[in-house]
């Protein structure tokens, strides 16, 4: 039995809410997990049906996120590299081998680990991952909604849309936003202007 765990993230884009992470392990001899692939290319419908499968089939599975201050602090890319990390090190069991999504590994010491490119849509236990960190995520910018509800985050989860920029200019920017995203930026300096 080989132990493959899949990591990746969700929220790199969002001006707001904190960047997630999952780790999964998955048996490779393990029965198949019917429509695995990138959560992207999925509707919120089949995402959230896959996550129950997977956590029924996983060997093992965990998420974990990286802070608005977090993001602003070290920048996206290191926040969701630290949220990875996060999440593979909350695993009970060691897996063989470690495939990231993407370009990036996460520093994890005494492991094989392989970043993938779109390892979201090639490798099964990265597919997994991306689910549970997207519908995980998901989650959580639905309850910040009843927090502020005058963003409808439940919406658009946060992502730059034209709805969220303008409910942002009409609101304000508070301590959920990303202050070092551009566009959230440049409604700061507008105001200071």
């Amino acid at each position: 039995m080989t132990l493959i765990c899949g990591i990746d993230e969700a929220g790199r884009g969002p001006l707001c809410g904190p960047v997630f992470a999952s780790a999964v392990i998955l048996d490779s001899n393990d029965e198949y997990i019917n429509k695995l692939t990138d959560s992207k290319k999925l509707s919120e419908k089949n995402r959230i049906s896959i996550y129950e499968q997977i956590k029924l089939k996983a060997v093992d599975f965990s998420f974990a996120k990286a802070s608005v201050a977090e993001i602003d602090r070290i920048n996206i890319l290191e926040a969701s590299l630290l949220a990875m990390k996060r999440a593979f090190d909350l695993l009970k069991k060691k897996p063989d081998y470690v495939f990231v999504d993407g370009i990036y590994c996460p520093e994890i010491k005494n492991i094989l680990i392989k970043s993938i490119p779109k390892g979201d849509s090639l490798i099964p236990a990265i597919s997994a991952a991306s689910i549970i960190a997207k519908v995980e995520r998901d989650r959580y910018m639905v309850d910040l909604d009843q927090k502020y509800p005058q963003y409808n985050l439940k919406k658009h989860k946060g992502y730059p849309t034209k709805e969220h920029i303008k409910l942002i200019k009409q609101y304000g920017v508070k301590k959920i936003h990303r202050l070092s995203f551009k566009p959230i930026k440049e409604l700061i300096n507008k105001k200071n202007t």
